[in-house]
């Protein structure tokens, strides 16, 4: 018997991402370490776990974080597949804010200041706007900030059920 709260450490098999996985879509991972219980190997290390994405959110470009849901659905052990019902794994990409008002921001004054320089006062309001324009283009060009989890990464999920192995 694996007891309800067990943690389950597994590594993926391939990367999912949210510019290329989508919600039901499945995936493998291989158990980290063993899960012991009672001092005994209940499931070796490198048993094969099935999981599914539950979430998958794609960034925005200029605003809109990426979000990946992941959880495990079962695992295979001497043949036989044990259904499973664990906690999720959610990650979350970072904001676009920061990135976002310096490249905005440093485009509009330096635009001012080379607006200031060729044409004064009228000339400063000028590159201003041209400055914050091109600024606003290069963050919705390079905007996309994406969950990335490569093959290996680790991840750990805790039972919610107790599941019990044939001997």
């Amino acid at each position: 018997m694996i007891p309800a709260g067990s943690r389950i450490r597994v590594r993926l098999a391939q990367r999912l991402s949210t510019k290329f996985s989508y919600a039901g879509e499945r995936f493998t991972a291989h158990l980290d370490a063993p899960i012991v219980s009672a001092g005994r190997v209940i499931v070796p290390r490198g048993t094969v776990f099935y999981g599914r994405v539950t979430a998958a959110k794609r960034s925005g470009r200029l605003k809109g974080r990426a979000h990946l849901g992941l959880t495990l659905i079962s695992f295979r052990l001497h043949g036989v597949v044990y259904p499973v019902a664990t906690t999720s794994d959610f990650r979350s990409s970072s904001s676009h804010k920061r990135r976002n008002l310096a490249l905005i921001g440093g485009g509009s004054g330096f635009g001012t200041a080379v607006g200031a320089v060729a044409g004064g006062g009228v000339g400063a309001l000028i590159g201003a706007g041209a400055g914050a324009a091109a600024g606003t283009t290069g963050a919705f060009i390079t905007g996309k900030k994406n969950v990335k989890l490569p093959a290996e990464t680790p991840l750990t999920f805790a039972l919610r059920r107790s599941v019990s192995i044939r001997s």
